[in-house]
């Protein structure tokens, strides 16, 4: 058992220990977390942002396929409205299986 002229060592070591502990048990593995979660996030608006930029381009090309006319154009926009609405549900669709 521990003498009375110990016990503040003994207690400031407990101190120390219980706060490596703390910091081995959680801020260290958040820390991995966040930086693991960061680039997920940034992958994910690069994956939105290339979507955006073939969504534009197949509904340009879409467009230009057609006749000329504003009528033709404006089925144009449709018609890639309908297959992005496709694509869409699709990806979401193979997302819950």
């Amino acid at each position: 058992m521990a003498k009375a002229k110990e016990l503040p060592g003994l207690i400031s070591e407990f101190g120390t220990l219980a706060k490596e502990y703390v910091r081995q048990r959680t801020l260290e593995p958040a820390k991995a977390l966040g930086r693991v979660g960061g680039l997920g996030f940034a992958a994910a608006f690069l994956f939105a942002l290339a979507a955006l930029f073939l969504a534009v381009a197949g509904m340009r090309a879409i467009v230009a396929a057609l006749p000329d006319g504003d009528i033709w154009s404006g089925f144009g926009y449709i018609l890639a409205s309908i297959g992005l609405m496709g694509v869409i549900g699709f990806v979401g669709w193979r997302a819950l299986r």
